[in-house]
């Protein structure tokens, strides 16, 4: 555990996500507003500075030049804070994601629909994001558009970073939610769609085998130090009716995707 406090009269907040707690210092208020923000916006934060953490996030702030420390190391520079963003929202999941402990993360969007978790598993440039953006756009809960984090009992729980919704490239803008899931969901329907600009839609209902398969091909955790979390995914997969294909532009997949999910309840 680390607990000093490196910098004169930070700017300091505690907080506990994914079974860590880290600590988050900077010496501007701008820096300071831009990660009460945008990191972990929806979990409770502590203002107690001498609280012992796992991790601690420092964020420099001069004219001109800003740093990014994890644990005393700096990983990143730049001229702004904010273009720094990007770079410790990525550090946070690579920290993170590996403590956990009675949690399984599979790289997929998750979306809470009545009452139960609607899965978009894919790696990166899937499309999961924007469709996750969509659900929230329109007013669904969301769980989180990077990670679903699956317990022993194959439910769903919240992995709760901001959005990131790329706007037409390769650069990703963040959104913070209006609300997220507060309590696990179990699964009842899990795509896996690929984005095809100006493809047709073209997606079928397949078996449970293959979702499970999606579910194990698309998880950042190695299988052979995680035994346990493929029966974790198969009780996932169980209760789901699962589907596999293409899509185009996202508005259509929402109605699309809506339909299924109403001809499966």
């Amino acid at each position: 555990m680390i607990c000093c406090c490196l910098m004169p009269d930070p700017h300091c907040f505690v907080l506990s996500a994914a079974g860590c707690t880290i600590r988050f210092q900077t010496n501007s208020q701008d820096a300071f507003d831009l990660l009460d923000r945008y990191i972990f916006p929806t979990v409770p934060r502590r203002l107690q500075t001498n609280e012992p953490h796992d991790l601690h996030i420092r964020l420099e702030d001069e004219v001109g030049a800003s740093r990014l420390f994890v644990d005393g190391v700096e990983v990143a520079s730049a001229a702004h804070p904010g273009e720094l963003l990007r770079k410790l929202i990525d550090c946070l999941d690579t920290a993170l994601v590996p403590r956990l402990k009675d949690l399984h993360a599979v790289h997929a969007g998750a979306v809470l629909v009545d009452g139960r978790a609607l899965l978009f598993a894919g790696a990166s440039h899937s499309g999961k994001s924007s469709l996750v953006h969509e659900f929230h756009r329109r007013g669904v809960v969301c769980f989180s558009d990077e990670y679903a984090l699956i317990d022993p009992q194959g439910r769903i729980h919240a992995y709760p970073r901001v959005l990131l919704v790329r706007n037409g490239g390769n650069d990703q803008s963040p959104v913070v939610h209006e609300s997220i899931a507060q309590d696990p969901a179990p699964v009842g329907w899990i795509f896996t769609l690929q984005y095809v600009s100006a493809g047709a839609w073209s997606v079928n209902q397949v078996p449970q085998s293959l979702a499970l398969l999606s579910l194990l091909q698309n998880t950042p955790h190695e299988l052979d130090q995680r035994p346990q979390m493929v029966n974790a995914f198969q009780r996932a997969v169980n209760g789901a009716a699962c589907y596999a294909g293409q899509r185009g532009e996202v508005a259509d997949a929402f109605d699309r995707i809506l339909k299924l999910t109403a001809s499966d309840s």
